[in-house]
């Protein structure tokens, strides 16, 4: 069986390390790298084909047509995946590798080892980022929310690196997310309404991360950021008083594969 890594691209051409990729997949036979290329206006999709090209039956690549956020094209990923029957875990980790490859086999590595668990997720350490005075504080007031929201004692939702067994796919990603970016706080709500409050930390794991690097070219803009805690919030309301078992949230057209051109080792 397989792992699957979710690698979401939305103009990453000048930043992708093809050839770390290229070399990871050569050396690694039980993995499966799927490429979301999530509407990118610069050469992205070249770059992810002479990946490809390297290793066609063990590299796939979604093209999405517009650009949809990294919450759908991790989610349009995780589907993907657990449609092809040799995947046993699905995680995904950011195109600028900002999580290397030996952490993530490390967190693999965790999961298959311990039957009970569900989902192991990188934790950065202190020291990681340096910020200004303005952005820890306002770093300490995002976590705080967080905190406040799940009620469970975890440091780092929003590290962009996590590994999932196949069997809670379903659970996480059958309806489409609330935000674009805060998608990590929604996999944790949900786990923790599937689990419920007492078991779901001994079905999680916070794996500390050896080493991290904090690269430039955030797609994030001020006035995002700015917006954070009110779509936190916004999450903290909608799961509080709207049920995850209804209609309420339904996949959006440009995450389904109608939207969607896959091209794997059939297309090669």
């Amino acid at each position: 069986m397989k792992t699957g890594i979710i690698i979401p691209c939305y103009n990453e051409g000048s930043r992708l390390n093809a050839n770390a990729f290229i070399e990871f997949i050569k050396s690694h036979k039980k993995y499966h790298l799927c490429f979301v290329n999530d509407g990118s206006k610069d050469d992205t999709l070249e770059v992810l084909h002479d990946i490809q090209k390297e290793m066609p039956r063990r590299v796939s690549i979604l093209n999405l047509k517009k650009n949809v956020g990294k919450a759908a094209a991790v989610g349009a990923g995780a589907r993907y995946l657990f449609n092809r029957q040799n995947i046993e875990y699905i995680g995904f980790i950011d195109a600028d590798l900002s999580t290397g490859f030996n952490d993530f086999e490390k967190m693999v590595d965790t999961l298959h080892n311990y039957d009970n668990l569900s989902l192991v997720y990188g934790s950065r350490r202190k020291g990681f980022i340096r910020k200004n005075l303005f952005r820890n504080l306002f770093s300490r007031l995002v976590k705080l929310i967080v905190f406040l929201i799940l009620e469970l004692p975890i440091k780092d939702t929003q590290c962009g690196a996590k590994v999932f067994r196949r069997d809670i796919i379903p659970i996480i990603y059958n309806k489409a997310f609330l935000t674009k970016w805060l998608f990590d706080v929604e996999i944790f709500i949900r786990l923790k309404k599937y689990f419920g409050s007492k078991d779901i930390m001994n079905r999680v794991f916070e794996q500390p991360l050896e080493k991290w690097i904090h690269r430039r070219g955030s797609k994030l803009t001020m006035k995002d950021i700015l917006r954070i805690p009110y779509m936190l919030i916004s999450i903290w309301a909608f799961y509080s008083f709207l049920s995850l078992s209804g209609d309420a949230i339904e996949v959006d057209k440009a995450e389904s594969f109608d939207n969607i051109k896959t091209i794997d080792s059939n297309d090669a």
